[in-house]
């Protein structure tokens, strides 16, 4: 099967690149193949390409950035994959695309289901929003996948930050009312290259489905896990949100309920504490 990737050295991208072999042919574009905010570019890349399947990885997730650039990330989040979607629909292959938990408020305490209604309270969640709008509206075989904290040990993210800063400091102040599931990019890549291998021959599965890591924790918790796995002698203290204001508002809750995508494809949380382990092995944790 022949996947075309938009994203190349992005987390996921990265990891499905890893994924290229016999069973499934990986062909990721870089930023110099393929123009996200060029839309009617990245349709006529799919279709010069001739894929089986297409798995957007790109997106502009500069959260805070995404506030004073609202519609260059409008173009990247939501009218690329629209363009996207419907190439891909035109030419009957699924089409795939990572969203994100953002696109729902944050309130209460209960997971998040696909169905449950969207209130984005940042730029970047109405720009992720609005993609899967559009792209449900291409009518083709699709799959909206949300997911949450991804983490890996490619690229910026939570874990890397952590082992950087552990080892800088003695202690650190960790918000701990943002409730989640951290997910590996690497089960992230898999789960997509199943979904698009499902649609082949079930598109009446197409639709919005959530992955995420379990269990559920906070951004103190798993700093904590991270310290304790890399054995980095570092004391975390709890903080509200509201201490470490930030120019994007981020969701307290951020709980996604994952049952369609169990049934629909087999796919099953991943154990964020094992996809760490991992994590730490690639990066050479714990240091000697």
């Amino acid at each position: 099967m022949k996947i075309l990737v938009f994203g190349h050295s992005g987390q996921v991208a990265t990891e499905l690149r890893a994924l290229d072999g016999d069973d499934v042919q990986i062909t990721a574009l870089a930023r110099a193949d393929a123009d996200l905010t060029d839309p009617a570019a990245c349709a006529a890349v799919i279709n010069a390409h001739a894929p089986d399947a297409v798995i957007n990885a790109a997106a502009y997730t500069a959260v805070d950035k995404a506030e004073s650039e609202a519609e260059t990330a409008q173009i990247i989040n939501a009218d690329a994959p629209s363009a996207m979607a419907r190439a891909c629909a035109t030419r009957d292959i699924p089409f795939v695309s990572i969203s994100t938990d953002y696109v729902f408020s944050g309130a209460g305490d209960k997971p998040w289901t696909p169905a449950a209604p969207t209130d984005p309270q940042s730029v970047y969640g109405r720009t992720k929003r609005d993609g899967e709008i559009e792209i449900a509206k291409a009518g083709g075989r699709y799959a909206v996948l949300r997911t949450s904290w991804v983490v890996s040990a490619h690229g910026n993210n939570f874990v890397k930050t952590m082992l950087r800063l552990g080892a800088e400091r003695e202690a650190l102040t960790i918000v701990a009312d943002q409730i989640g599931g951290p997910t590996g990019a690497a089960e992230i890549a898999r789960a997509c290259t199943t979904i698009a291998k499902t649609l082949v021959s079930e598109p009446e599965k197409s639709g919005i489905y959530h992955f995420s890591g379990a269990p559920d924790t906070s951004w103190a918790d798993f700093a904590r896990a991270i310290f304790d796995a890399a054995e980095i002698a570092c004391d975390v203290t709890n903080i509200p949100s509201s201490a470490y204001p930030t120019p994007a508002k981020r969701p307290l809750n951020s709980r996604l309920d994952c049952t369609t995508t169990e049934v629909a494809f087999g796919i099953f949380r991943p154990d964020w504490r094992e996809s760490l382990i991992h994590i730490l092995t690639q990066l050479d944790f714990p240091k000697d």
